[in-house]
């Protein structure tokens, strides 16, 4: 959770929400880190999750991740959850819960879906408080 959050203190730092992930290999080796760049590449779908799974696969040199799991620092959203899904992720573990546009715990849960075809392992709240204090933080300079 470390490197989430350096990469969610970088995206930040740039401006963006401060989410950060990586995806760890089945040996446990580190294929890729990612922080939020909505804003910065203009696109709503370059979630630090989305990130971290298109260069994850690419090192991987498969679409479907099995065997490799995801941190992140914020529960994932819908959109995130079902690429999650799609990828075969063996394990989320996630930071900071979010009741409001959660996908996972909250909201649309799409694990539990009757349509998710893989549902991985998650894992929820480890350095919850780390994560999301940078969260409260960032939205409190803002307003």
């Amino acid at each position: 959770m470390d490197f989430c959050l350096d990469e969610a203190r970088a995206a930040a730092a740039r401006g963006e929400v401060p989410v950060g992930a990586v995806v760890i290999g089945p040996d446990g080796a580190l294929l890729a880190r990612a922080g939020n760049r909505v804003e910065a590449d203009c696109d709503p779908s370059a979630h630090a999750e989305m990130l971290a799974i298109r260069a994850a696969a690419a090192t991987f040199g498969s679409p479907r991740l099995v065997g490799c799991d995801l941190y992140v620092t914020l529960e994932p959203c819908p959109m995130c959850a079902q690429a999650i899904s799609f990828a075969r992720i063996r394990r989320v573990v996630f930071g900071a819960y979010d009741p409001k546009s959660g996908g996972v715990e909250h909201g649309a849960r799409i694990f539990a879906a009757p349509s998710c075809h893989h549902a991985p392992e998650v894992v929820g709240g480890v350095r919850e408080q780390d994560c999301a204090a940078l969260l409260r933080g960032f939205f409190a300079e803002r307003r």
